[in-house]
């Protein structure tokens, strides 16, 4: 899966360069707060396997006006770190490298 150059933005971590995105829509669960925010990473350079990180908030654009704050790029730096530590090969095809950093992450399905 290869993130399209359009709305993503560049990073640069120790030196290499990634692309992010964070998906402009979001998905129904992630509008009912069922689920949180995503966002995706890949090296620019010769992309390979992609970084899917799951966040601990909702997205911006949830219906129930839930806070939410922006994914800034010194997480991203730290999330390309931690996922590098953790075996993620950016420049290796392959299936996504999912990391879950939803811990604390609270649904409206746990509000009820």
């Amino acid at each position: 899966m290869a993130l399209v150059k359009k709305g993503s933005r560049r990073i640069t971590v120790d030196g290499r360069i990634y692309r992010w995105k964070i998906r402009r829509k979001p998905t129904y669960p992630q509008v009912l707060i069922w689920s949180p925010l995503t966002y995706a990473v890949e090296y620019e350079e010769a992309p390979g396997s992609t970084l899917v990180v799951t966040t601990n908030q909702p997205h911006p654009s949830n219906w129930f006006d839930a806070p939410a704050s922006p994914v800034l790029p010194s997480q991203v730096a730290d999330t390309v770190r931690t996922a590098r530590d953790r075996g993620w090969a950016p420049e290796t095809p392959g299936p996504p490298f999912q990391l879950d950093q939803s811990e604390g992450f609270i649904s409206s399905n746990k509000m009820r």
